[in-house]
């Protein structure tokens, strides 16, 4: 197994959890890998909303996967809003989503009351913390005997494995010609004056946004998506646009505490949905776009799938 972000420990995880004897190989430090900046939202019924419907169903059987991996998945469900001006983009959403029913946000989210008269409810959605969640699975891992080291991708090719899984993200770019960079940025707050229990997603038609609770007072607030594999740090616009939107959200939030700016870069195919590929003796689990931890789980299944023979996949297939 090469790379030990969200894919490659959830594909890891897979695999142990069927006896398979795993290695994983990675040369990252944990806060380089773009998992390290996901906003952690299990949401298959919003993600709907711009991407194929495909998603939903393995979406949900995600959310019941990362509450058995860890207990502390969050299913508090999310909700979305809109200014008054933006009401437009809220029946659209609706439009193009399930799973929700329309009501007053302050009947979710009491402390939105008078800013939101409407909002969209998605109760079986769920969250959880990214960055403890993937320290959950290597230590699930390390418990089951799985080896977890620093290492080089040459060192995975020759190493005399029986398969070798890719999961390395936007870092697989010269092995997979269309897997292009899409920057995200994020910010996280300190806020205990704001108490949302749940995701909350303000609609906007230039700056959507999403603010996430970590706990503790803390909240993740993102994110951007720009088509750039630039990896400099946030920009000022970025960090403006996300604070105002934060505050258009929750006036609570101006006075809350920077803890951390933070970018990377997600990989993405054309369709920004994930894909198998098979290279030789190399299967690339990559392409995770915005979905990491929504559908790692599915297509971790179906590369056990393969490499366990109860599935078929040629070189140069995509699946």
């Amino acid at each position: 197994m090469i790379g030990a972000g969200v894919a490659g420990l959830v594909m890891a995880t897979v695999l142990a959890g069927r006896s398979a004897a795993v290695c994983v190989i990675h040369r990252q430090d944990p806060a380089t890998r773009a998992s390290h900046f996901a906003g952690g939202m299990l949401a298959p019924w919003c993600e709907a909303a711009d991407a194929t419907p495909a998603l939903v169903a393995p979406g949900i059987e995600a959310i019941d996967w990362w509450a058995r991996h860890v207990p502390e998945t969050c299913r508090e469900g999310s909700l979305v809003v809109a200014a008054q001006r933006d009401q437009g983009e809220l029946a659209r959403f609706a439009r193009r989503t399930a799973g929700h029913r329309m009501c007053p946000a302050a009947e979710i989210e009491p402390e939105l009351d008078g800013r939101f008269s409407q909002a969209l409810f998605f109760a079986g959605e769920a969250h959880l913390d990214p960055r403890a969640a993937l320290r959950a699975l290597a230590a699930g891992l390390e418990r089951q005997g799985v080896e977890i080291r620093e290492g080089e991708v040459e060192e995975a090719d020759h190493a005399g494995f029986d398969h070798v899984i890719d999961c390395r993200g936007h870092a697989a770019a010269p092995m997979l010609p269309d897997l292009r960079g899409v920057r995200g940025e994020m910010l996280l707050l300190r806020c205990p004056g704001v108490t949302l229990r749940r995701p909350v997603r303000l609609l906007h038609p230039r700056i959507p946004l999403y603010v996430v609770p970590r706990g503790g007072g803390v909240f993740m607030v993102g994110a951007t998506m720009i088509e750039s594999a630039d990896r400099r740090a946030v920009t000022a616009r970025s960090a403006v646009e996300l604070l105002n939107a934060a505050y258009a959200l929750h006036p609570g939030f101006a006075e809350a505490e920077i803890l951390e700016a933070g970018s990377n870069i997600r990989p993405a195919f054309p369709d920004n949905m994930p894909a198998l590929r098979r290279q030789g003796r190399v299967l690339h689990l990559n392409g995770m776009y915005r979905h990491g931890f929504l559908l790692s789980p599915h297509f971790a299944r179906r590369a056990a799938a393969i490499v366990f023979g109860e599935d078929t996949m040629e070189t140069g297939e995509a699946a």
